[in-house]
């Protein structure tokens, strides 16, 4: 596998896991994960797994892996992991949040 350039930039080939944790479904879970699966298939076209977490049958995990809000999408590859919480409909903040799009500066 390769490196991430010097640039800071990630590899093109390079593997996503994405978690997101909903309650059941509810309209602003079915809004994450169809919005999630449309920045995927833009920007990730095949090198991305979501795994999708309803905390409604398994409440515990939401404890045990510190979800605060739902829904949460986490990355957990590449390194490092991140969180963003909400329906994701805000496609810049979402690509900020996940690193597939560097913050552009306020006016």
């Amino acid at each position: 596998m390769s490196a991430s350039s010097k640039s800071g930039g990630k590899p093109a080939n390079e593997r996503w896991e994405l978690r997101l944790y909903t309650a059941g479904q509810t309209p602003k879970s079915l809004a994450a994960i169809r919005n999630l699966k449309k920045v995927c298939e833009e920007h990730l076209p095949g090198r991305y797994e979501i795994e999708v977490i309803d905390l409604l049958q398994n409440p515990r995990l939401a404890k045990d892996h510190q979800i605060i809000a739902i829904p949460t999408l986490v990355r957990k590859l590449p390194d490092p992991i991140r969180k963003i919480i909400g329906d994701l409909s805000d496609v810049d903040r979402t690509l900020v949040g996940l690193d597939l799009r560097p913050r552009s500066p306020n006016p």
